[in-house]
C-alpha cells in the first residue's frame, strides 16, 4: 500500500441534487479494476480492485469529492477538494487531498498539489504533509500526453518521480502507457502499462504490470 464507506448511495446523491443551485452539480462513480496501480506501484498485492465515488463541482471552478477502494488488507478512503479553471486550450488546478486507511495505524498521510495543462500536454507536482501538519518534504511531480484516436480511443503516456525527503534509496522514477475507450452509456475500459526503475533490494517490483480497468460517471 501507500506510504505511510461510502455513506452516499446513488439514488441519495440524485435526490440531493434537487437542492443544489443550478450553477453546482453532483455527480457519481464506479470502477472496476484487474490491479490498483498508484504511482507506478500496487495498492492490492497484484489483486483486483473495486472502487467508487461523489463528487461535488460548482461553475466558478471549487470541486470536492471523495472516493473509496479496497487496498491490500483494508480499505482506502479519499477526501479531496481543489479549485481549478482555464480555456480551450489552458487548464489549471490547485488541489489538497487527504488520504485515509482506517486498518492501518499512522498510514494517513495529507498532500497539497497543482497542476496546469495546455493541449495534448499536462504536469504537475504532490507535496506530501503528515497527519499531525509537519512538512515530510515528500515531492512527487509529473508529465504527461494525451491523445485522441479515432473511434473513441484515446492515448496517454505519463512519466513520474517521487522524491523522498529522508534521502534514502527509495526515490524512483514510473511510466504509464493507457489506452482508453469511451463506450457511451457503458462507460470508459481501458488497458494500461506501468512499470517502476525501483530496486528489488528497496521493495520494488520491477516486472512490468499489465491491468484492465472499467469506469462509469453517473
Amino acid at each position: 500500500m501507500k506510504r505511510s464507506n461510502i455513506g452516499l448511495a446513488v439514488a441519495a446523491v440524485l435526490a440531493s441534487a434537487v437542492s443544489l443551485p443550478a450553477s453546482a452539480e453532483l455527480s457519481a462513480n464506479i470502477g472496476a479494476a484487474s490491479n490498483y496501480i498508484w504511482r507506478g506501484i500496487t495498492q492490492t498485492n497484484d489483486g483486483a480492485a473495486v472502487s467508487g465515488g461523489v463528487d461535488y463541482a460548482h461553475d466558478n471552478g471549487f470541486y470536492a469529492g471523495t472516493w473509496v477502494s479496497n487496498v491490500d488488507g483494508g480499505a482506502e478512503v479519499d477526501f479531496y477538494g481543489g479549485f481549478g479553471g482555464g480555456s480551450d486550450d489552458f487548464s489549471w488546478d490547485l488541489n489538497t487531498i487527504y488520504y485515509y486507511y482506517p486498518d492501518f495505524d499512522e498510514a494517513d498521510f495529507w498532500e497539497i498539489g497543482g497542476s496546469v495543462g495546455y493541449k495534448m500536454v499536462s504536469g504537475g507536482l504532490q507535496y506530501t504533509i503528515d497527519k499531525e501538519g509537519g512538512d515530510s518534504g515528500d515531492v512527487y511531480y509529473w508529465g504527461g500526453l494525451s491523445f485522441d484516436l479515432p473511434q473513441d480511443f484515446g492515448l496517454g503516456l505519463t512519466l513520474g518521480h517521487y522524491d523522498f525527503e529522508d534521502g534514502s534509496d527509495g526515490d524512483y522514477t514510473h511510466w504509464q502507457v493507457s489506452l482508453s475507450k469511451d463506450a457511451g452509456d457503458f462507460g470508459e475500459f481501458s488497458l494500461n502499462y506501468d512499470q517502476t526503475d525501483g530496486d528489488e533490494e528497496d521493495g520494488f517490483d520491477e516486472d512490468a504490470k499489465f491491468w484492465v480497468g472499467w469506469s462509469k460517471s453517473f
